[in-house]
């Protein structure tokens, strides 16, 4: 498979402003500082497509990309990929906070075209609300990846422990990934293009993932971080 085109196509708050068609849509969903917009970038091999902040919780906006690529025998074909805003550790006003829950929930929730939901969670540790999107996202009848970013940072031995507690707690497989090294990212690419392929359910599911409403999810301990290669956490 080879990238034709990977371009920004629009941000949007809210689905009038949404890209028109039914065009396939991969979202990536992730913490302010799980690594979101490197891996875009890294993923489709274009340095600064995805804006990388210093400050997490820049990307406060739903942005939209148009990609084309070639898939063997099957030609051409297009979708897109959906940055969603960071949560968790940005710096931002509550009033901020309180608007990203229902922006991203409207859109899981009601965008048709959606496929698929790629979950970014740091290796050295994972956290309640990446599992409650998780739950929230399948009952729903969506598609979720969740790939573990900067495997570079643990040594192999470290990793492998890493990803089994991982998997452990989010009670699926966990596809660990680097966007420094690039490591993993023909596998990523695999993961991605079956997710496009497969439909969506479409339930309906009136419970909220917010962490402030009624959770599909009881509210329940995180597993304990994982250290750094250096022991700290």
């Amino acid at each position: 498979m080879k990238i034709l085109t990977a371009e920004f196509l629009t941000s949007a708050t809210q689905p009038s402003q949404f890209p028109a068609g039914d065009v396939p849509e991969i979202a990536f969903a992730g913490r302010s500082n799980v690594g979101k917009s490197s891996l875009l970038n890294a993923v489709l091999g274009r340095k600064g497509l995805a804006r990388v902040s210093q400050t997490p919780g820049r990307t406060r906006l739903l942005n939209f990309f148009r990609v084309t690529t070639t898939r063997g025998p099957q030609g051409q074909t297009e979708f897109r990929f959906v940055d969603l805003p960071g949560y968790g550790y940005a710096k931002v006003s509550k009033a901020v906070h309180e608007q990203w829950g229902p922006m991203i929930e409207g859109y899981i929730q009601g965008r048709r075209s959606l496929r698929g939901i790629v979950v970014l969670t740091d290796i050295r540790r994972g956290e309640e609300e990446e599992r409650q999107l998780i739950q929230w996202a399948t009952a729903l009848g969506t598609g979720v990846l969740v790939v573990a970013t900067k495997v570079d940072k643990l040594s192999r031995g470290n990793r492998l422990e890493a990803l089994r507690k991982l998997e452990a707690f989010f009670g699926m497989p966990v596809l660990g990934c680097s966007a420094t090294t690039g490591e993993s990212k023909d596998a990523l690419w695999t993961a991605i293009l079956a997710l496009l392929a497969s439909p969506r359910a479409n339930k309906r599911v009136t419970t909220s993932m917010s962490p402030s409403s009624d959770s599909l999810v009881p509210q329940a301990s995180r597993f304990s971080h994982l250290p750094d290669e250096d022991g700290t956490s």
